[in-house]
């Protein structure tokens, strides 16, 4: 999906600003229980820094009538991330270190180091993207406990055996496979959603099998409805749904009767992969509601 949230690397690791020198070094004490967001300050601030050489630390600034709205999210990570808000008028070192222009500005601390996430409100999807990123990126610097006394993640349920036999072949690249174990899954019951949902991200994954990106984008200048179908699932691969999704509606209103139904296929399975709750497909639905009606 598609995300206005910059990307972090271990590039954006960075020691520009020694987080260290805010405070005078002292023991780790209750911070720890920081899970669901800890009051930092900039006196206290030792504590997370000293948690963060074991997980990652999500800082969260507010102020001037901003909340903090991380916690509840942060919490479903089951402490394998840390959370901490800052008062940031109050606060005016902490504020500087991590470039606090304006609230809200997350940061996140991997073992005593600044990242820096985001500025301003963004929605949850995103939001959980970036903290799924700091947590490859902190493994990747073997940050990789968790927060003590936290909860942990309840154990994953096991799938029914037609999604357990798709997912087996998706990882083995079966997707021919996995494409008929879920439609035997939706055709034992239709009301399957996670069916419906994974039979159209395997079944776009099995149309992207046959052409590189170059090929596409070379075959979707001849401007044949085929070659605009693969370069929309393209497209959609690559994160960007909002091109995806204006490809499609644009192209839907001139095909003729048959071109139509392919198009709108493709657009609900796009629905499917996505989910409901995205706001992408919220705006795709009306469109192509508008052009129906």
């Amino acid at each position: 999906m598609a995300t206005n949230v910059p990307p972090i690397s271990p590039s954006t690791l960075r020691g520009a600003v020694d987080l260290s020198g805010l405070v005078n070094p002292r023991p780790a004490r209750a911070a720890a229980s920081g899970v669901a967001g800890a009051e930092a300050t900039d006196a206290t601030f030792s504590d997370a820094l000293e948690l963060s050489k074991t997980v990652p630390v999500i800082v969260e600034f507010y102020g001037q009538g901003i909340e903090p709205v991380l916690g509840a999210l942060i919490a479903q990570y089951a402490g394998t991330l840390a959370h901490v808000v800052v008062d940031a008028p109050a606060n005016p070192q902490l504020a500087e270190a991590f470039q606090v222009q304006q609230v809200p500005t997350v940061a996140a601390i991997i073992g005593g180091r600044p990242v820096q996430l985001y500025v301003g409100d963004y929605p949850e999807a995103e939001v959980r993207q970036v903290l799924d990123q700091v947590l490859v990126l902190a493994k990747e610097q073997g940050v990789t406990g968790t927060v003590p006394g936290a909860a942990s993640a309840p154990a994953d349920e096991p799938l029914p055996p037609h999604h357990q036999e798709a997912f087996d072949a998706i990882s083995a690249g079966d997707y021919a496979t996995a494409i008929a174990e879920y439609k035997t899954a939706i055709a034992q019951n239709p009301r399957d959603a996670l069916a419906v949902a994974g039979l159209a991200q395997v079944a776009l994954l099995q149309r992207l099998e046959h052409g590189s990106t170059d090929e596409i984008r070379a075959a979707a200048k001849s401007g044949s409805l085929d070659t605009q179908l693969a370069l929309a699932d393209l497209d959609l691969s690559l994160g960007d749904a909002a091109t995806a999704f204006d490809l499609l509606l644009t192209l839907f209103p001139t095909q003729d009767a048959a071109g139509k139904t392919a198009v709108r296929t493709r657009l609900l399975d796009y629905f499917e992969i996505l989910g409901a709750d995205d706001p992408l497909v919220g705006a795709a639905r009306r469109r192509l509601t508008a052009l129906l009606y």
